[in-house]
């Protein structure tokens, strides 16, 4: 069987548009003026939000991506726990969706069926419905969802919202970038493959679901655009300056070390590029560090931003650690110390 890594430049997230020409694009755009429209991608956040005229709230997202494991039943998962996800960063479920689906005419209809599987199972863990999609012919082997959840008024989270003195919690280790490109080299360890599978299949829901207990003041899923650009954008939306602590940051094994041999995925390059001048780093951390923090992830983890008494809980509970904190608005959006 082809492995479908082999039919792929770049993989996962890793391959979203690079960062500066994706905003060169939108900046260009006119912003749309509907009174439904509660949110769109004005502030960066991970989903659109649509007002009903009965006062419903619609939560739409869309992703898709080139696979970045072999197993095409795997892929499946991934991509569709990664579509997935924008939902559960507004606060909300998702309940409805349709696939996305990039196929090559050199693979067996099987590999299709198990990649379709792989998004059906996962879509049923979190409750939501798949019904239709569409499909076309492509060498490059694509799988996604659009993805569809309803909320009351109040209900929705955003990532702007973050308030001076909030703590940050993330919910999942980084490094799957890396991980990822080691993979694809040969070079990855079997432990740090299959941690790097466990965090992308992990559907977010069950962290989304334990914070409905606390006090979210802004919230956001890091994926491509790496934990720096997520926070970035968190700020900025925000008016505040986050600060990143970044040896309590949680990072998958061998994570660092893949990075000092230089198995970083090309995104890691462009988020650096257009973030960097938003982030103050402190001279002493060491590169491969900075590295991870700069990584874009698959289906990575939310961020939120809590007042310190929930945030205390909410880890202590579910042993999600708290990496940062909220600062009044800085010389640059991002501290990391």
């Amino acid at each position: 069987m082809v492995k479908l890594t082999s039919l792929v430049k770049t993989s996962g997230c890793a391959a979203k548009l690079p960062p500066a020409q994706l905003h060169e694009v939108l900046g260009s755009l006119p912003l749309v003026h509907d009174e439904h429209l509660v949110g769109g991608f004005e502030n960066s956040d991970d989903a659109l939000v649509y007002r009903l005229d009965n006062g419903t709230l619609v939560i739409q997202t869309v992703d898709f991506f080139p696979p970045m494991v072999d197993d095409p039943y795997t892929f499946g998962q991934v991509a569709a726990a990664n579509a997935l996800s924008d939902i559960y960063a507004m606060g909300s479920e998702p309940k409805i969706a349709m696939n996305l689906m990039c196929f090559p005419s050199c693979l067996e209809l099987e590999v299709m069926h198990q990649i379709l599987l792989g998004g059906l199972d996962k879509a049923n863990e979190a409750g939501a419905v798949i019904a239709g999609g569409h499909t076309i012919s492509d060498p490059t082997p694509k799988y996604g969802l659009c993805v569809t959840g309803f909320a009351k008024e109040g209900e929705v989270w955003a990532n702007k919202g973050a308030q001076e003195g909030d703590l940050l919690v993330l919910t999942k280790s980084l490094g799957v970038g890396i991980i990822n490109t080691a993979v694809k080299a040969s070079m990855a360890s079997e432990e740090a493959a299959s941690a790097a599978i466990k965090s992308m299949v992990t559907l977010n829901k069950y962290a989304r679901d334990e914070a409905l207990g606390y006090t979210v003041h802004a919230a956001t899923d890091i994926t491509g655009f790496s934990l720096l650009g997520h926070s970035q954008e968190m700020a900025v939306a925000s008016d505040v300056q986050l600060v990143i602590e970044s040896e309590k940051v949680p990072i998958l094994p061998f994570v660092e070390e893949y990075s000092i041999q230089g198995l970083n995925p090309g995104g890691l390059y462009n988020n650096r590029d257009y973030i960097g001048g938003s982030v103050d780093m402190v001279a002493s951390i060491r590169q491969s560090l900075q590295d991870v923090l700069y990584d874009p992830q698959t289906s990575g983890g939310l961020l939120f931003s809590m007042p310190g008494k929930d945030a205390k809980a909410y880890s202590e509970k579910t042993g999600f650690p708290i990496i940062g904190y909220v600062k009044a608005k800085g010389e640059k959006p991002i501290l990391v110390v």
